[in-house]
């Protein structure tokens, strides 16, 4: 009679020590549904870090690879540039809006400011800068296209 408690009690132990927190009525139907939009969220999650990553990562390379011209103006004005836009990417990396909204403006100036000494330069220097120029606003512009700023989507990163 003894075993018989202690094995009864066991089965009661076990049986209380695996229960459920959650009743789950449709346990395939909603495990479905959840991986299905967890793995889309990941995804696009993914895809999107992927892209921040790849366009930042162009972006620095076309700094570290700007030339030098003959311009000491134009020159002065690149380094400007440069530094404006490694702020924008340390922005984006630490997400700090504020900051990225400063140093993009920041970054227009300097960058029509280029524009404007363009002229000074001989016209295989100009064609140089701007190859560098299209280059840079390109992979900004596709930066600012997948760089979430709500926080809604933020969150889901």
């Amino acid at each position: 009679m003894a075993k018989f408690n202690i094995g009864f009690s066991f089965i009661i132990v076990l049986a209380v020590s695996c229960s459920i927190e959650k009743v789950n009525l449709s346990p395939v139907t909603e495990s479905f549904l959840t991986a299905q939009g967890q793995s889309k969220t990941i995804q696009t999650g993914y895809s999107i870090k992927k892209n921040l990553i790849i366009y930042s990562s162009e972006i620095s390379n076309l700094i570290a690879t700007f030339p030098k011209f003959k311009n000491e103006a134009v020159n002065k004005e690149v380094a400007n540039l440069k530094y404006h836009l490694k702020e924008y990417i340390g922005a984006m990396e630490a997400y700090n809006i504020n900051g990225l909204d400063r140093s993009y403006r920041k970054y227009e100036q300097s960058y029509k400011k280029i524009q404007s000494l363009r002229k000074h330069l001989k016209p295989d220097e100009d064609q140089v800068l701007n190859r560098y120029l299209v280059r840079i606003k390109t992979n900004i512009s596709l930066l600012e296209s997948n760089f979430p700023k709500d926080s809604l989507s933020s969150s889901k990163n």
